[in-house]
């Protein structure tokens, strides 16, 4: 890893370095913001790290210097509240930069009630600048000539101390965020593209997910249980359960309990035995050792059990609809493909499928008509609208 611009970030594990950030969080009109999370390493995800970078004494916003930042790193597990950082995320006076936000905005969410008022998606922004590359590490190499340990992603954010190499991988996610905003905001300015970010950057601000609910989690979900014949779903179902409440006593993620391809294993050939469940090649000895009871009183419950019914087919939104509006959908998307060519860009960003498949079944006869419908902003009402009128209306 290349650190040439990295001094040691400030390391926020008490209440007298937490309110001395917010000190000079407070002075500052903006800062970076990442997360890391424990998914790899328990059963319910939480948030074990918030990296913060803002500028320095003298740094120009628009002109950043990596030399001239100061990084901070909060450690949310020493904590009891952290109210005070989401009242200044939320304020309209902070820009909050962000790379690829919407995972980081859904965690702070749901797990502190962050909000925030004024955004920048540093990869929405590359995208929506046509950037063929718009993953972090490769705009930071490209960008930066800075090359990050990939190796750490899938470290234990969870366990402590936190290792010197974890310290400095984390910093880096937002370490040049600033000066990279610096550079996007010239480049989108340069090529007519300022108005357009803007919009898309309100619209994520806007995105509420406390208020969406996390899908039920069942073992239909599993690619796997295609595999499966209805006759032993049953078992498959028990068996699933079994891990699901075993995984949560032990808060570790389910995969890491037995693996999914077991599970079928386990529901397609029923051992009765503790024998029979250690010739299984898909269960390790130690596993079979370890659950073996359970595993065996769990498939003697899913024999008992009914079958349960099928899910019904979820139908694709083409699927319910009118052949008219089917050619006007397919008309929206051929336009789209080529507008998104000419600007050198992918589909979606210049309109998403869902939005195209409300404008097909609108068929809005206005340029209002089109700024009614949610996620079309001025920007793109004022861009597309005429080609959408006109397409839906021919």
């Amino acid at each position: 890893m290349n650190h040439r611009h990295l001094t040691s970030p400030v390391l926020v594990y008490n209440q007298a370095a937490f309110g001395a950030m917010l000190a000079h969080l407070g002075e500052q009109k903006l800062l970076a913001l990442d997360t890391e999370s424990d998914s790899l390493y328990s059963y319910h995800t939480k948030v074990c790290l918030i990296q913060i970078t803002t500028l320095g004494d003298g740094a120009d916003e628009m002109d950043v210097d990596p030399k001239h930042v100061v990084d901070y790193l909060v450690d949310p597990l020493r904590f009891n509240a952290l109210e005070p950082l989401g009242e200044l995320l939320a304020d309209p006076a902070m820009e909050v930069i962000i790379h690829a936000a919407e995972n980081d905005i859904a965690l702070l969410q749901r797990e502190f009630g962050f909000s925030f008022a004024r955004l920048f998606d540093t990869q929405l922004a590359a995208r929506i600048l046509g950037w063929v590359r718009a993953g972090l590490a490769a705009i930071l190499e490209e960008q930066f000539g800075v090359v990050s340990d990939k190796r750490m992603q899938r470290t234990d954010w969870g366990k402590r101390p936190l290792t010197p190499e974890q310290i400095a991988y984390a910093q880096m996610d937002t370490h040049y965020l600033p000066a990279l905003r610096a550079r996007q905001i010239k480049e989108l300015h340069e090529r007519g593209r300022w108005e357009e970010a803007q919009e898309a950057f309100a619209q994520l601000a806007a995105l509420n997910y406390s208020e969406r609910s996390v899908n039920e989690r069942n073992f239909w979900q599993m690619k796997e249980t295609r595999q499966v014949d209805h006759a032993d779903m049953n078992v498959l179902q028990a068996l699933w359960q079994w891990r699901e409440r075993e995984a949560e006593r032990q808060d570790r993620p389910p995969f890491k309990i037995v693996r999914n391809q077991a599970l079928v294993d386990l529901a397609q050939r029923k051992p009765t035995t503790q024998q029979a469940l250690e010739r299984l090649s898909a269960l390790s000895s130690s596993e079979a050792k370890r659950y073996g009871a359970a595993i065996l009183a769990a498939i003697r419950q899913g024999k008992q059990q009914p079958l349960p019914p099928l899910p019904e087919p979820s139908l694709r939104p083409e699927q319910l609809l009118d052949r008219l509006t089917l050619d006007r959908f397919d008309a929206l998307r051929k336009w789209r493909a080529a507008t998104a060519q000419a600007r050198g860009v992918a589909p979606d960003i210049v309109l998403t499928n869902d939005i195209l498949m409300e404008v097909a079944k609108r068929r809005p006869q206005t340029l209002d008509d089109i700024g009614r419908i949610e996620g079309i902003g001025p920007w793109k009402a004022k861009t597309y609208g005429p080609d959408l009128v006109r397409i839906v209306n021919r």
